[in-house]
């Protein structure tokens, strides 16, 4: 019991060093004149949103990554909402409002397809434990303790990520510095980021999402912590891991991420089973990851759906191919048998990091066993092929395997001439293929007559 007191206020102590570093500025607000963030530019359910709550007495402010972008220029995906309001008093103002999470208690203020994700201000101190609860590694799994606007501010995670617009004079309120590190392109962790990676290693994954999606160099103190604390990833649940990794991948920036993973020591801890085969030149893993990043990004751009799926399946494909050889090897397996046993083995492992839900999984396996049919292509088993459910998906895998030398670009050529034929050249091109192997019909044997 005294050594859990201890801890818990040498944790005080760290967040009450956190609270006002010297590095950043005090609290000051920046008037409409010195910026340019216009009420034109916010969407109408979050200025009704504010509206309501400003008017019935409360403190309502447009936060966060729309601030954010709205200075830079951008326009933001999604609008937030602080208040002082507790998550109840919330709801109680708007019908159309849920609220949500158990770890975080967040209000969802739902218009059709538009949701105003509504939070409470909240604080470092920890004045009620039941509502603040960390385990045995430093990692938040309970914060509900509402505070000030002051307070919420040294709350977040980074300062760009921490400013505050107020549409009744159109101010944006600075507490962390947040503005000059947009101007500078640097994104910094408020606090001491060893503390808040603990409190949260997701925070990891965030500082490399918003460093490669803003173009925003990494702050040295925010960076250095990375490589040392990346196994704390590993204490992060599956199911979450999994979307946090699909919002990276899927933030149009998809090579910077890659790079900025490496580099900081995450994806070693993400993926191991890929990471061991990086430098292994009997795999053009580099190449083939490379070539389905840019691809990622480019559809992104195009608005072009994306399935996280089909990324798994380029991370996880020499992986599962060098466990399929192995097993042929040592287990004397069929190649069949020992492809399914491979893709169990390897899929199983990754789900042990990051959890794949199984129709994301069932989709990878798919598009892996397609890829041993695309060279059977005589009779009827081309035109079989193309109409299989998952075939433009195991197409586009196969063209980014031939570029990165993984496949032959003949092959891949062929496919994407046969899609554009029409069924008579269609039928050209597959009788113009070798005929397939006759059988000879196996003799039957006569039976033995026995001597009487």
């Amino acid at each position: 019991m005294r050594v859990t007191t201890i801890i818990k206020f040498i944790k005080k102590l760290l967040r009450k060093t956190r609270s006002k570093p010297a590095s950043t500025d005090t609290h000051h607000i920046i008037p409409r004149n010195q910026h340019k963030i216009s009420k034109n530019d916010i969407s109408t359910n979050a200025l009704k949103v504010l509206n309501r709550l400003n008017s019935s007495g409360f403190q309502a402010y447009l936060v966060g990554g729309s601030v954010r972008d709205l200075m830079l220029g951008k326009a933001p995906k999604d609008f937030d909402v602080a208040t002082n309001a507790t998550p109840t008093q919330i709801r109680g103002l708007f019908r159309n409002a849920r609220i949500i999470g158990r770890r975080f208690k967040l209000v969802h203020i739902i218009f059709q397809r538009d949701i105003i994700e509504v939070a409470t201000f909240r604080s470092g101190e920890e004045e009620d434990d039941s509502n603040q609860q960390t385990n045995e590694r430093g990692m938040l799994v309970r914060d509900n303790v509402y505070g000030s606007l002051d307070q919420d501010a040294w709350r977040r995670d980074f300062t760009v990520n921490s400013l505050y617009y107020n549409i009744n004079d159109a101010s944006i309120i600075d507490i962390t510095g947040g503005v000059t590190d947009i101007h500078d392109h640097v994104l910094r962790m408020i606090g001491d980021p060893v503390v808040r990676y603990q409190e949260d290693p997701v925070r990891m994954l965030r500082a490399i999402r918003f460093s490669a999606k803003l173009h925003f160099s990494l702050a040295p103190e925010t960076a250095s912590p990375l490589p040392k604390l990346s196994h704390l990833i590993r204490h992060v649940s599956g199911s979450r891991l999994f979307d946090e990794m699909t919002k990276l991948y899927q933030c149009g920036e998809a090579e910077s991420v890659q790079r900025l993973l490496i580099e900081h020591g995450l994806f070693e801890q993400l993926f191991e089973q890929t990471h061991l085969l990086l430098n292994n030149d009997a795999y053009p893993i580099k190449a083939l990851m490379g070539n389905a990043l840019e691809s990622t990004d480019a559809r992104i751009r195009d608005g072009k759906p994306v399935t996280p799926a089909f990324l798994y399946a380029i991370l996880l494909w020499f992986p599962m191919m060098e466990k399929a050889q192995q097993l042929q090897k040592d287990e004397e397996l069929a190649p069949l048998a020992a492809l399914e046993k491979a893709m169990t083995h390897v899929i199983t492992l990754q789900n042990k990091v990051i959890g794949i839900p199984k129709r994301f999984s069932q989709v990878i396996r798919e598009i892996w066993v397609l890829q041993f049919r695309f060279n059977k292509r005589q009779g009827g088993r081309a035109l079989h092929l193309l109409e299989h459910p998952r075939f433009r998906a195991a197409y586009d895998f196969l063209a980014l395997r031939a570029l990165a030398g993984d496949e032959s670009m003949e092959l891949a050529q062929w496919w994407t001439d046969f899609q554009e034929k029409d069924a008579y050249e269609q039928n050209v091109m597959i009788e113009a293929l070798a005929p397939l192997p006759v059988k000879k019909p196996r003799r039957r044997r006569k039976p033995k007559i026995l001597a009487s």
